[in-house]
């Protein structure tokens, strides 16, 4: 049937499309085709840390998805490719969100939010605490139609275990690349701490953006200062460096 996704191995149904090319999908296919869908796409470089491959390995596994059927790629500029979903991906990944392209004003964004993701997965605190991200387009679909005020880049949701220093909590991500204004960043800021909504507030900001948020921050007494933290963007959110 078109647009089912299956697992390799024992037992394995075959993903076909209507022309009868069957494509296998193996646990990393799945994984990336739901990144891509959760991120709105995602540049060639980064799905292929996410995926832990080499960057030559990259395009022959998104060949196989565009045979399915599953996915798109193409380029928008300098830079690596990029890789989306189509509706039939969206479909079978059971995402369901709109099949859309990653809009060129966006791509700057779309690329820091999941640099920040693979880098923040690839730390211990976040294997030890087998904690899970919860995208953007995830907190935007169940807050549609009625759902209003600000929308996180993403959470972190950290689960009970024990001994764990931040079992239960849910941080909210929150990338910023360029100044915004103090006034507005400040509002944000209030919005994300009450009431309650989130244990902590990560900012990860670029160099631009760093002393709007630091001032902003320093503005909240003490104890709302102590659930925000701000830190840098992983060198990754900016492309590849010649």
């Amino acid at each position: 049937m078109a647009g089912q996704l299956t697992h390799t191995g024992t037992g394995a149904r075959t993903s076909r499309r209507a022309d009868g090319h069957a494509v296998r999908l193996s646990q990393r296919d799945i994984d990336g085709l739901l990144l891509c869908g959760e991120h709105y796409g995602a540049p060639y470089d980064l799905l292929a840390d996410a995926l832990r491959v080499s960057p030559e390995r990259l395009p022959a596994i998104v060949a196989r998805w565009r045979r399915a059927g599953y996915a798109a790629t193409g380029r928008f500029g300098p830079g690596p490719a990029w890789c989306w979903l189509t509706r039939d991906g969206m479909t079978a990944t059971g995402l369901g969100f709109p099949a859309t392209r990653p809009a060129l004003a966006r791509l700057a964004h779309i690329r820091a939010v999941l640099a920040v993701r693979i880098w923040l997965a690839n730390g211990q605190a976040w294997h030890d605490g087998r904690a899970w991200w919860h995208s953007e387009r995830r907190l935007r679909a169940v807050r549609q139609p009625y759902g209003t005020g600000h929308v996180a880049d993403a959470e972190i949701h950290w689960p009970s275990l024990e001994h764990s220093p931040y079992a239960g909590q849910v941080w909210a991500i929150e990338v910023e690349l360029t100044p915004k204004p103090a006034t507005r960043t400040t509002a944000i800021i209030n919005e994300l701490l009450s009431p309650m909504r989130y244990a902590t507030v990560v900012y990860l900001t670029a160099p631009a953006a760093r002393t709007v948020v630091t001032r902003a921050v320093a503005g909240f007494p003490a104890q709302d200062r102590a659930r925000l933290a701000v830190r840098d963007l992983p060198a990754t959110a900016f492309g590849p460096q010649p």
